[in-house]
């Protein structure tokens, strides 16, 4: 397989799934009952009793998808192919909250397990599951009040859609790079993107949002309104504490944007990561970057390059890379600095350059989709300080061993530059608490279609070991980049802000309604 840096960014960015539109109230509709608290549901739920299934979709005003429906097939699908034995009982896709509610409701009342889905990227399937998914991806609406400079999104949005709507109105969010990802998942995980470390990530740009608990109210949160809730939900990840309907973000202007690839032969590698990290760490925040060490196997070899986008000028983007260049005493051979548009270079970074914003989907999104969807494994970690010599090395050696062992596969380490706004919030002002990274790598390897199991075996065994090997010199995982392979997850994905999450997840979910395998718990027990 061709291995590029949007292919990767394009199978890799996505994130976890949360959900989400609209209005509502806290109240419950007519004829729904509010639970009563008993044992932790999650133990009790199972996945073959009788359910009434026609009575749920006769109460919807959107359609439920059952595995008997011509477009189930496609309906169950997710993003990573590796799910595609994850089958749901039911699909719900809901048009309105009250939908959302009526699910939830419903759920609770016959004892069904419940996923909550987006735009379905989780890394670890945790949109789907045997029980009923909660689809809102019918809760699309983009809403821009330019005078307050605030955008109100559906939780089903995608990102080049909503790039798209906001873009044509000259505002941005900094959002995923990613296309189909959806802007749930994305934004209660954290949200890093290509403005990140001049703006900051996408869950801090939000302003309220609304969900619905497992009690099936829908509160508005803010800063005055359910307070712990809105701070858990900036950066405590989807899925866990209730199925959001709507967001309120805060957007900018847009600047302008300059773009830059430099790439070197693959025996500068080591030099050009250490490089980059220096570089990167004196960097301003107008200018976000990743340096990529990636194998497209047997199909073309490695790869290292260093690419990026500036808000600013071209020009200027030329005087920022200098002391890059002059820190690698081998020249690029892929030199390219230029202006671009906010939108043509959203599609570049989308891995959709000179395509139509319909085509930049996958089919089963839009009818001119012409994006497939992927198989893969991924795994995270934060780099907190400049690692020595023999870090550095590590990494590159990683890489030549997936090249040299798994050729059948793609990967590779990508390390997305930190710092600027994402660092200057404070690690307990959100759940978001990597505030002191200086990148996040994530290391990752992609199969085809019909790769037998020795090949997966094997992109799986490299994960671990890579992941030993970068141990001593990274730290935590990335919530967004969600890893069931974890043992001590929680801590790494929360950090500090672990016991606080806890105690929402208690007040809001006491007897765990909405689980899945890597959920914030009730307790530290």
């Amino acid at each position: 397989m061709r291995l590029d840096r949007r292919t990767f960014l394009r199978a890799a960015a996505g994130t976890a799934a949360g959900v989400a539109v609209a209005a509502g109230s806290e109240t419950l509709p007519e004829g729904l009952l509010s639970p009563s608290r008993g044992a932790p549901l999650a133990r009790a739920l199972g996945d073959d009793r009788p359910v009434p299934w026609h009575a749920l979709a006769a109460s919807l005003r959107g359609r439920l998808v059952r595995p008997t429906d011509t477009s189930y097939p496609v309906d169950a699908q997710v993003y990573n192919q590796r799910f595609d034995g994850l089958l749901p009982k039911a699909i719900a896709y809901c048009r309105t909250p009250d939908d959302v509610q009526r699910c939830v409701d419903f759920a609770r009342r016959h004892r069904v397990r419940v996923a909550a889905r987006s735009g379905g990227h989780s890394y670890g399937g945790y949109s789907l599951c045997r029980g009923l998914v909660v689809d809102v991806t019918e809760l699309s609406a983009v809403h821009l009040d330019v005078r307050r400079r605030a955008a109100t999104v559906g939780a089903g949005v995608r990102m080049i859609d909503l790039y798209t709507t906001l873009g044509g109105k000259g505002r941005l969010l900094p959002g995923a790079s990613c296309p189909t990802v959806g802007i749930a998942g994305l934004a209660l995980g954290g949200g890093v993107s290509v403005f990140a470390r001049r703006f900051g990530l996408t869950c801090d740009q939000l302003e309220a949002l609304r969900i619905v608990t497992a009690d099936g109210r829908i509160l508005t949160c803010d800063r005055e309104r359910h307070d712990d809730l809105f701070w858990a939900c900036r950066g405590g990840g989807g899925g866990n504490f209730g199925v959001v309907t709507s967001f309120t973000f805060r957007v900018h202007p847009i600047p302008p944007v300059a773009l830059f690839t430099l790439e070197w032969p693959w025996a500068a590698a080591a030099d050009v990561l250490g490089a980059w990290l220096h570089w990167t760490t004196g960097a301003p925040d107008e200018i976000w970057s990743n340096c990529q060490l990636l194998s497209s196997g047997s199909a073309g070899g490695k790869t290292v390059k260093v690419t990026g986008v500036l808000c600013g000028s071209a020009r200027t983007l030329v005087t920022l890379l200098r002391p890059l260049r002059a820190a690698v005493a081998t020249a690029p051979v892929v030199d390219f600095v230029g202006p671009e548009s906010y939108l043509p270079a959203m599609l570049v970074e989308a891995g959709c350059e000179g395509m139509s914003v319909a085509a930049c989907h996958l089919p089963s999104e839009n009818r001119s989709g012409t994006l497939s969807r992927a198989s893969f494994g991924a795994k995270s970690g934060y780099v907190t300080s400049i690692p020595p010599d023999r870090g550095i090395i590590a990494a590159v050696d990683a890489v030549s061993f997936l090249d040299h062992e798994v050729p059948e596969v793609g990967g590779g380490i990508v390390f997305d530059a930190y710092g600027g706004a994402v660092n200057r919030v404070a690690s307990d002002a959100t759940a978001f608490v990597h505030r002191d990274a200086l990148a996040c790598a994530q290391w990752s390897f992609f199969w085809g279609t019909g790769a037998p199991h020795s090949v997966t075996a094997a992109g799986s065994s490299w994960l671990a070991s890579t992941g030993r090997s970068l141990a001593p010199y990274i730290h935590g995982a990335y919530q967004n980049y969600i890893d069931p392979t974890l043992t001590d997850w929680a801590r790494a994905y929360y950090g500090a802000n672990l016991p606080r999450l806890v105690k929402v997840k208690r007040r809001v979910d006491a007897d765990d309604f909405f689980h899945f395998a890597q959920s914030i718990p009730t307790s530290l027990a």
